[in-house]
């Protein structure tokens, strides 16, 4: 069965010849959350654009749920729910009017109660009959929201759509992922809060300098790629590391009260039993050990450098 959306060696030049993505190839499959992840500039936004036909790529193909995005547009356009980082609202428009034109244009039947049901759980509804312009910050961002998921689509694009926003929308934004995602929504996700991105879903990609660099299962990418630490601290201070010890991927921190071991949790063997023999023939006593494992946000930050020094 072929992916929700197949991205095949994408490209996206603008005038004067800056190259924006270099060769993009990705298949995202139905009902499944990849979080997307680059600096700024590294072609997030470039990519959405030219998968929901706002932009068209220079070449390559895009296609969302069979449908080729340049040459069947309005088939591929109308599976797609965008919920885009600026918010560009009619100001003097009303809330429930605003959703409800929304899926009128994509072709929808009037549908009173499922919009009603998208406004409560984006705490709208008190708020259906006020103008947009009286709207906060916030509110204006869950208007968006409910404007994207009006048509009822089959793959949402979410591009940092809590940037800025309060906790308690982040908090319902990511409630209402968790049902979307259970009833076979294909969600593409862009965001700068790489917490969110390991909380939630459940492949990642990452993209930097217009190239994508990695597209894994969040939990095989942390297996494969994270290493741990085992934080030593010791009874008395040291100058240095003991030279018996050297064989080992030691770091000395406050100011030589705890030995760091990094070591990789994929390897058949850590080293730890032999590196606490050695320590105490070295005749260091141990105060205190404790483990920590590289964040999503650690493995996200040597990638992008490692695609930046290639």
């Amino acid at each position: 069965m072929a992916a929700m959306v197949q991205i095949r060696d994408a490209r996206k030049v603008y005038a004067g010849g800056f190259e924006a993505l270099k060769g993009v190839t990705l298949d995202i499959e139905e009902g499944e959350i990849l979080a997307l992840l680059g600096p700024n500039g590294a072609g997030k936004t470039t990519l959405i654009s030219c998968i929901c036909g706002i932009s068209q790529p220079t070449s390559g193909s895009i296609t969302v749920g069979g449908h080729d995005v340049v040459t069947e547009y309005r088939g591929a356009r109308s599976l797609v729910g965008l919920v885009p980082q600026e918010v560009n609202l009619e100001p003097f428009e009303k809330v429930w009017n605003t959703v409800r034109f929304t899926r009128g244009v994509f072709g929808r039947p009037r549908d009173d109660a499922h919009l009603e049901d998208i406004l409560r759980r984006l705490s709208l509804w008190e708020k259906r009959d006020a103008k947009i312009n009286e709207l906060s910050g916030g509110m204006k961002r869950r208007v968006l929201i409910a404007k994207a998921l009006s048509h009822d689509p089959s793959v949402l694009f979410l591009d940092e759509p809590t940037a800025g926003v309060d906790v308690e929308l982040r908090r319902d934004m990511w409630r209402i992922v968790e049902d979307l995602k259970a009833s076979g929504v294909t969600i593409i996700l862009t965001t700068h809060y790489i917490e969110e991105a390991e909380a939630i879903a459940d492949r990642v990609g990452v993209i930097s300098g217009g190239r994508l660099l990695l597209v894994e299962e969040k939990a095989a990418l942390m297996t494969r790629m994270g290493r741990k630490e085992l934080r030593i601290d010791l009874q008395e201070p040291i100058g240095a590391v003991p030279e018996r010890l050297s064989e080992f991927d030691l770091t000395l921190e406050d100011e030589g009260h705890t030995l760091v071991y990094s070591y990789d949790t994929s390897a058949e063997r850590t080293g730890i039993a032999r590196l606490m023999t050695e320590m105490s023939e070295a005749g260091l006593v141990l105060r205190d050990v404790r483990t920590s494992q590289n964040s999503l946000e650690d493995i996200f930050v040597g990638l992008v450098h490692e695609g930046d020094a290639a």
